[in-house]
């Protein structure tokens, strides 16, 4: 297969780049359409279009919505049924998820001026969270951890699960991961109309405060659609990897770990940055030698193709540079000495350290969140937290005394922007 070959040493090549990094996350005239409808109907009459949705698109003769909510018990029989290989490896990645993101925890404060106003901010959970979990042929339990775990962490009252079964087909492992998390109710729906009812709520399945998880892209679209109801963690673009390579790694390692990206998606985005031109051709050829022994070949060399490049840069400074430039999701730092170069990256979701710090360990049992900011979205967003599944109330209580300084000094310049009443509200309190 053929993979794009650049340098960055070429006049034209920040044009290149960008031309490679360009996507357009938006949906077509089909999606856009097909949404609004659903939403619209969702919006209108609840329970019913849901079922109706459900019906036609998940193939699932229902009458109501009860039959569309699993209980605990199925729950926990979905863990019983794991292999006690799968059973263990489930409970140490969400044990390593939850004590990564139990330090993300914050907390209420204040503090007292000399005049005596007390000024803080109050941190308090959200009170209901929806999460979209894909089902069917795509089943992610790690976006069950990933999402369940730092909802539950922040102190999230009620976590509503929504995973679509087309022809009924229930993955166990996604099941068992809601029953790990502490999910609290898990209905079988999917598409954007269980994003409409999470977002405006049904007879039966009540309005959410925010609705987080990946999905296809009328879940995208959805979500996009509904937020300002509700808040989304993020309207996700397809996966990334960008590798910094000195040539002292393995060609093997990363081209496999050039595949772990490219494999997720056709539109995925697999890049190599590499100072040592001879080892650019050695992945090259582990490219070539690898690809067949893939499962998902077509999709990793589509990907590849389209939307690969091995890349050569002149200095390790440089590849900092351009990794800044395209502030991916992922970066993995293969050097040899690689913790040095840390602080040289200001964008990425995530970095890792080391020719041992592959991706995939981040995608299901590193600790850190795998959510993480797409499309150069890294340059002002974060991964995915604690953090998300609460809300900041500020805290004003001003003193007597506190109120004739201020009350100055709001008047002065309310006057300055033409709102008198509020002028007028503030020295009223002026003795």
């Amino acid at each position: 297969m053929t993979i794009r070959r650049m340098n960055a040493r070429e006049p034209g090549f920040l044009a290149e780049l960008d031309a490679l990094l360009a996507f357009e996350g938006g949906a077509d005239a089909r999606i856009n359409d097909a949404v609004t409808d659903i939403l619209a109907a969702v919006r209108t009459t609840g329970d019913a279009a849901v079922i109706e949705y459900t019906r036609r698109f998940d193939r699932l003769d229902v009458s109501g919505m009860a039959q569309l909510e699993l209980p605990h018990s199925e729950l926990r029989a979905a863990l019983g049924s794991l292999s006690v290989e799968q059973r263990e490896a489930l409970r140490e990645a969400a044990d390593r998820v939850r004590r990564y993101h139990e330090r993300q925890t914050a907390e209420s404060w204040s503090y007292t001026e000399e005049d005596g106003t007390r000024l803080g901010q109050k941190v308090t959970p959200l009170d209901r969270v929806g999460l979209y979990v894909p089902g069917g042929r795509a089943s992610y339990p790690s976006s069950v951890l990933m999402n369940a775990i730092p909802a539950k962490v922040a102190g999230v009252k009620e976590l509503i699960m929504v995973v679509p079964t087309p022809g009924g087909e229930k993955n166990p492992l996604v099941l068992a991961a809601a029953a790990i998390t502490g999910v609290d109710r898990v209905f079988t729906i999917g598409g954007a109309q269980a994003v409409a009812a999470l977002a405006y709520g049904t007879q039966t399945l009540p309005q959410v405060d925010k609705i987080v998880g990946p999905g296809n892209a009328y879940v995208a679209e959805a979500k996009r659609r509904v937020f300002g109801t509700v808040g989304i963690d993020m309207v996700a673009g397809p996966s990334e990897v960008l590798i910094i390579s000195d040539g002292s790694g393995n060609p093997d390692w990363v081209a496999m770990d050039l595949f772990a990206q490219a494999e997720h998606d056709e539109l995925a985005q697999s890049i190599l940055l590499c100072t040592d031109a001879d080892f650019i051709e050695a992945v090259a050829a582990s490219i070539e030698r690898l690809l067949p022994t893939m499962p998902r070949r077509d999709t990793i060399a589509t990907s590849l193709k389209n939307r690969g490049a091995l890349i050569h840069v002149e200095s390790l400074e440089q590849a900092c540079a351009i990794a800044n430039r395209i502030a991916p999701e992922h970066l993995e730092l293969s050097l040899e000495d690689a913790g040095q170069w840390v602080d040289h990256i200001r964008h990425a979701g995530a970095i890792f350290v080391g020719h041992w710090s592959v991706e995939a360990l981040g995608d299901y049992c590193a600790g850190p969140n795998h959510v993480l900011p797409t499309m150069r979205s890294a340059r002002f967003s974060s991964p995915l937290g604690v953090y998300d599944f609460q809300k900041r109330t500020s805290i004003i209580e001003i003193s007597e005394a506190g109120a004739q300084k201020l009350g100055r000094v709001a008047s002065i310049l309310a006057h300055g922007e033409g709102l008198q009443a509020h002028a007028r509200s503030a020295e009223m309190r002026l003795k």
